[in-house]
């Protein structure tokens, strides 16, 4: 199946909606990326290096989107890993010759950190106006990221004000909340936002976190294809697959007549 147009969001049914951040709300999905990019190829040569054998860099699209992509930071370096068949030590300090998943995760949050504050965040406009649109309609709204700098980085692109509830990495941590495709954390945000998952919304664009929001049983899922993956979109349990959120129209059946949502 492909991108789906003008679809409809029912604002008789959907009383909540969870965005994710990187992909569909922020344009950050490539700097994570990137960060991820520099963190392993840096780790791959240094251990080619002392161990021999053959370096092969991180793919930039293929081993970001399926090992890494929509996963919390150390569930990425993980599965990353263990594509590689390569096992590290949980724990460690976080300097450059520590090899550990933790001081793996460290460096690359410090990279995606110096790309923020160098560059700054930008969001989809569309993303945004959806955000009001339904905000203006009365439906919640929260952010739910696997990233423990949602908050900085939703500040960053100047969104803050749009979101009822944000469920991040931090919280993930403190609460013992398991990483995506698991949907505890889209649950939780459902949970703050007084809303059952059937009535509640999900946006994302990894096939993590729509598989996330199929498994938690939420009332509609949409796909944000950002990487040319709709048919895996799909297949992973969205209901919509859109290019972008403006394709999304949200309306209220009035009288057997669809309207737009004001």
């Amino acid at each position: 199946m492909g991108h789906t147009s003008d679809a409809v969001i029912a604002l008789e049914e959907v009383t909540a909606a969870a965005f994710d951040m990187d992909g569909v709300l922020t344009d950050t999905a490539s700097v994570h990326a990137a960060a991820w990019k520099r963190t392993f190829d840096d780790f791959l040569r240094t251990r080619q290096s002392s161990e021999g054998g053959r370096y092969v860099p991180f793919a930039l699209r293929e081993d970001y989107l399926d090992y890494v992509d929509g996963r919390s930071r150390l569930d990425g370096v993980r599965t990353f890993l263990a594509s590689r068949g390569i096992v590290l030590p949980e724990e460690g300090t976080a300097d450059a010759s520590s090899l550990t998943v933790a001081a793996l995760g460290d460096r690359k949050e410090r990279y995606f950190l110096d790309c923020i504050r160098t560059y700054g965040v930008s969001a989809y406009p569309s993303t945004i106006a959806l955000l009001k649109t339904l905000r203006q309609a009365g439906v919640r709204t929260a952010v739910v990221s696997a990233s423990r700098n949602c908050a900085l980085t939703v500040k960053a692109a100047g969104a803050a004000h749009l979101f009822d509830v944000r469920v991040d990495g931090r919280d993930a941590e403190r609460l013992h909340l398991p990483g995506k495709p698991d949907p505890a954390l889209f649950l939780e945000a459902a949970r703050r936002m007084r809303t059952p998952p059937a009535r509640t919304a999900v946006f994302e664009d990894s096939l993590a976190g729509v598989e996330a929001g199929a498994r938690g049983g939420f009332g509609l899922v949409v796909g944000v294809d950002r990487a040319g993956q709709a048919a895996q979109l799909h297949a992973r349990g969205a209901d919509v697959v859109v290019s972008d959120l403006a394709e999304l129209r949200a309306a209220r059946r009035k009288e057997g007549e669809w309207t737009p949502g004001r």
